[in-house]
């Protein structure tokens, strides 16, 4: 039997290939097109995703902005590190935590107004060389921990507790004021023949452009 031209088996399944490539290529374009959609949307005219958080609150407005020298050679036995120190003439008694440097080679600020931060690349209170021991001056919602360190006078006492709960006292020397371009590194930093203390905060002029003080407080204390 003949078969026609428009039927039979070979038409069939020619047809049905046919209607198969037709749907996939349908399908194709609509995914294309989808696709192109989500990329004009996320342009600069549309409604992507945002790039990062935005922040929820300014930063804070004042920091210690200490430099910090090359790490002292340690000793062969270590003193306990510090926890806590208390100055009754300026009614301070507040934390002690451990402070590094910051990715620009300055010494890192404690993140709590209320804490203290001891640079642990220096001495520790009771070895022989100066332990530097820095604080806010104040914070967007007031005073902070070294508010009044301007106040201290020769004579006054400096208490530094220990991680081992012993004790280390100091008796301030002098106090100083110096603007933060002209710190004086050597004198806060530089090596001393008996235990020494250093503490530090910002001072002198507010500069609102900044969002910094101008000046830094030195107190020098020795046993």
């Amino acid at each position: 039997m003949t078969t026609s031209s428009h039927g039979g088996p070979r038409a069939g399944r020619r047809a049905f290939a046919l209607l198969g490539l037709a749907s996939l290529l349908a399908g194709a374009l609509l995914v294309v097109g989808l696709v192109g959609a989500l990329i004009a949307s996320s342009g600069s005219g549309g409604h992507g995703p945002p790039v990062g958080p935005a922040l929820s609150e300014p930063p804070p407005r004042e920091d210690v902005a200490v430099p910090a020298p090359a790490a002292t050679p340690t000793p062969r036995r270590r003193a306990p590190r510090p926890v806590r120190i208390a100055i009754p003439a300026i009614g301070v008694s507040a934390p002690v935590i451990p402070l590094g440097l910051d990715h620009t080679g300055a010494l890192e600020v404690p993140r709590d107004f209320a804490d203290t931060g001891w640079w642990t690349g220096g001495a520790r209170p009771g070895e022989r060389g100066p332990a530097v021991v820095a604080g806010h001056v104040d914070s967007q919602t007031g005073p902070a921990v070294f508010f009044r360190l301007g106040e201290l006078r020769g004579g006054d006492a400096i208490v530094v507790v220990r991680a081992d709960g012993s004790r280390v006292r100091f008796r301030v020397q002098r106090a100083a004021r110096y603007p933060k371009d002209d710190f004086p590194t050597a004198a806060v930093y530089g090596a001393t023949a008996e235990p020494a203390l250093r503490l530090v905060t910002c001072s002198g002029t507010f500069d609102r452009a900044t969002g910094h003080y101008l000046d830094n407080t030195v107190v020098y204390a020795g046993r």
